[in-house]
């Protein structure tokens, strides 16, 4: 049988990550980043008329309990309808065909994520 026992808590490392940047820091890290998803999307969204690849936006959010997060949103809606959201999953038509989706937002943002992921490693090890 193997066996195994801790002690302690990971209490000074939560604290090296909640200094590690501050506030401002973050918040300028992550607009950049969102912008940068913007684009990315922008770029990687299907065109018919465009309208749907200019309604891409982002908000970041920074809590003061140091959870940090970026929102994209595309606010092109007919008829109750997100358009971004049947590019991607498909839908079915009025005629009773079915439109399969196209991935292009997780291949358009996957760059982002990581180029962010190694942003703030660099800033976390600074």
């Amino acid at each position: 049988m193997i066996t195994f026992k801790t002690s302690g808590s990971f209490g000074n490392t939560e604290k090296f990550f909640k200094r590690a940047l501050s506030h401002s820091k973050k918040k300028a890290i992550l607009d950049h980043y969102g912008a940068a998803g913007v684009q990315a999307l922008a770029a990687a969204t299907p065109i018919d008329s465009g309208k749907t690849a200019s309604s891409w936006t982002y908000k970041t959010c920074v809590t003061s309990h140091n959870d940090f997060k970026i929102e994209w949103y595309n606010d092109n809606v007919n008829d109750g309808v997100n358009i971004a959201v049947i590019l991607q999953y498909g839908h079915s038509t009025g005629s009773g065909y079915y439109v399969e989706g196209v991935d292009y937002i997780n291949p358009a943002l996957a760059p982002v994520f990581n180029e962010l992921a190694n942003r703030l490693w660099e800033e976390f090890t600074k």
